[in-house]
């Protein structure tokens, strides 16, 4: 695994966020994802494609992919993410989710359901305003679409549990999912998240070891499902976050970027 050095951009970024609206575009955004989840963490996948240097896998021709664009560097593209509503889930023959969770109270639900995943930015981009952009797309595809629940499953780097007890079991804790909306991890790769009580954890070092996507759905009102899974072939430890968008309040709204 190598990991990118941290660069300093040069320039002032011109972001630009658009729906991927080519085969190239596409592969833009697998081009990128390549890079930062299998170059950078190490992952891999049934149908990654290690000699064109493109992550890839069954669901993306299903999928709308949200790009991030600079065009101040020539329309590179630094970042994305891939949106799955029901009606394209249907033809896709499910959600991704539904490999590692059971989804199955947000499917009796009644709820307009958007799935969310894939999620990076390029490495040069992090820290900044990048994530922001992506959001402000997100929420406008969300309004765009009526859209009542957002979930997707994300990541820990690694597998080994142990060295994550502290953050999972926050997780547990403290931003477990009520019941109506509570997805359950599937076996075999289903661990609990449940590894040590509350009052032994340290609550800052927990935080610290969080994924900056985990922690900003978090700030947003986000849930987590009961369980994390284990994929090995991509390295990570996965959990399903959850957040309902009507409940959502207009503090949390400015900080997602969504607009009337």
């Amino acid at each position: 695994m190598t990991k990118p050095p941290r660069m300093t951009l040069t320039h002032e970024p011109k972001f630009r966020v658009a729906l991927a609206q080519s085969e190239d575009d596409l592969r833009a955004a697998q081009a990128l994802r390549y890079d930062v989840f299998v170059t950078e963490l190490g992952g891999g996948g049934a149908l990654v494609d290690h000699a064109a240097g493109l992550e890839k896998d069954r669901f993306d021709p299903f999928f709308d992919h949200l790009i991030l664009f600079d065009d101040a560097a020539e329309s590179k593209v630094v970042g994305v993410y891939r949106m799955l509503r029901a009606a394209q889930a249907q033809d896709a023959g499910g959600y991704y989710s539904e490999s590692e969770y059971d989804i199955s109270p947000l499917h009796v639900s009644g709820k307009r359901l958007l799935e969310l995943g894939r999620s990076c930015v390029h490495v040069d981009y992090r820290g900044g305003a990048a994530m922001f952009h992506l959001w402000n797309g997100v929420a406008a595809y969300v309004a765009r679409h009526d859209i009542d629940i957002m979930f997707g499953v994300a990541s820990f780097h690694g597998t080994d549990v142990a060295q994550l007890a502290a953050p999972l079991s926050l997780l547990h804790h403290r931003h477990l999912a009520s019941e109506a909306l509570c997805v359950h991890a599937k076996r075999p790769g289903a661990t609990t998240m449940d590894l040590m009580p509350e009052s032994q954890i340290d609550r800052r070092r927990a935080m610290k070891q969080m994924p900056a996507l985990i922690k900003a759905y978090l700030r947003l009102g986000g849930v987590v499902g009961a369980g994390a899974f284990l994929d090995h072939a991509f390295n990570t430890t996965d959990v399903c976050l959850i957040m309902d968008t009507s409940a959502m309040s207009e503090r949390q709204k400015r900080i997602y970027g969504a607009t009337t």
